[in-house]
């Protein structure tokens, strides 16, 4: 073979060579299978506390009443040194010795026959957990948890209560705790009856699926006793409040109430049986039956005029003065909250006392009394006027903004005649 012949040749054979090697290239993208592709995906594994649960043994807890934190790390292998070391780093972000009980705490171990303990994870509260770890060093670090909102508008129709009626349609304890403060100044709630409902659309905080708190009642409609009272919450001058259709405060210069969870056992009466004495006689008050050591709250702001001993049946007793017009007395009192002297100032919903049987009375209940210069008036009758309304100059920013809230309130659906 010639020398060109042998280059001629050498040349056709590196072309079918380069030939051969892409075509097998090229075939091999072509014909792989889309079940191969997919097991090149990569799946995160589940996480707990931002640890792979896969990677590690899981054990539980909840701190143990007296128990601390070289309680928990000494069962689970870590010497005292490492404790307080541990602890000692954590310190300006979180003190080990405010450990409570009840509190929980997740250990995780390494899944050999060591079964070392790798990090230590205490949930200070919902939102907020410490992780201590024992790797190659210790470390410690501060985390809060990822916060969601979820926005909600439901109803429901009271048949029995309205902490009864929100359960059923998954309503949180915090909400309905919300609803009656927000019309605490309006709606008589030991006066609630059969076919009473309400609307609410709020936004509440969620950590996954669990729900860890309120974050805010947007807008409500309560219809009691066949009148509706809508409430819009709005933010004007770096203050918050909620306000009504025509834009007045829903808050009031007086509660409602004193107190929360009771029934009345007693209304206003010109010509009462007293159930101790046996005679009828006048009751300008309103009973309210409720256990004792049940927290009273002073109705509105003013001043503390008398506290002391009820000579007349009223046993211990506490006498606010609002303003020149308005008084109102508390009675029966098992005792009386801190700092409760004759002359102190109080605003509306401080604590004043606790619900007790002291003076003539067959059992616990406080008897509230209101006078209008310095006459007996029914306090369930009573129409307190309301504070500060919208702003002028923010009035057609409230109408606009609580005419959308208003059309997603009305367009809540409910079974209203359900009770029937």
């Amino acid at each position: 073979m010639s020398v060109t012949n042998f280059k001629n040749h050498i040349a056709a054979l590196v072309v079918v060579l380069s030939t051969a090697v892409v075509s097998c290239t090229t075939t091999s993208h072509d014909v792989l299978p889309d079940e191969y592709v997919d097991t090149l995906v990569v799946e995160e594994p589940p996480m707990l506390y931002g640890l792979p649960i896969d990677s590690f043994v899981i054990e539980h807890g909840k701190v143990a009443r007296r128990q601390n934190l070289s309680h928990i790390l000494l069962r689970a292998g870590i010497s005292y040194a490492d404790i307080y070391y541990a602890s000692d780093q954590a310190m300006p972000m979180f003190d080990f010795r405010d450990i409570r009980a009840g509190n929980t705490y997740t250990l995780f171990f390494s899944p050999d026959t060591l079964h070392r303990l790798r990090h230590f994870v205490y949930d200070i509260d919902e939102t907020t957990y410490i992780r201590c770890s024992f790797v190659d060093s210790i470390s410690v670090t501060l985390n809060r948890r990822e916060v969601h909102i979820e926005e909600r508008a439901v109803g429901a129709v009271i048949n029995s209560s309205l902490w009864v009626a929100a359960s059923e349609q998954g309503i949180s304890h915090a909400v309905t705790l919300e609803l009656s403060d927000i019309f605490a100044w309006c709606v008589d709630f030991f006066g609630i009856e059969k076919g009473d409902y309400f609307k609410v659309v709020y936004s509440e905080n969620y950590i996954d699926s669990t729900s860890v708190g309120l974050d805010c009642i947007k807008a409500a409609l309560f219809v009691h006793k066949g009148k509706p009272y809508y409430a819009f919450y709005y933010e004007q001058d770096s203050t918050s409040s909620y306000f009504d259709l025509e834009g007045y405060s829903l808050r009031r210069a007086f509660l409602k109430a004193p107190l929360k969870y009771s029934r009345i056992s007693s209304r206003f009466s010109n010509g009462r049986m007293h159930p101790v004495l046996k005679i009828r006689r006048p009751h300008h008050g309103v009973d309210y039956a409720a256990p004792a050591g049940t927290p009273v709250y002073t109705i509105g702001d003013g001043t503390v005029v008398a506290k002391g001993w009820d000579k007349k049946g009223g046993g211990n007793y506490v006498k606010i003065k609002h303003n020149s017009t308005y008084t109102s007395v508390y009675m029966h009192l098992r005792g009386f909250a801190k700092g409760i002297v004759t002359g102190k100032l109080v605003s509306q919903g401080d604590l004043i006392g606790f619900v007790g049987a002291t003076g003539l009375a067959t059992g616990p209940h406080l008897d509230f009394r209101i006078y209008k210069n310095n006459k007996p008036v029914n306090p369930l009758t009573l129409d307190a006027p309301p504070t500060e309304p919208v702003n002028n100059d923010n009035v057609q920013d409230f109408m606009n903004y609580s005419d959308s809230l208003r059309a997603i309130i009305d367009a809540i659906e409910i079974n209203i005649d359900s009770n029937e």
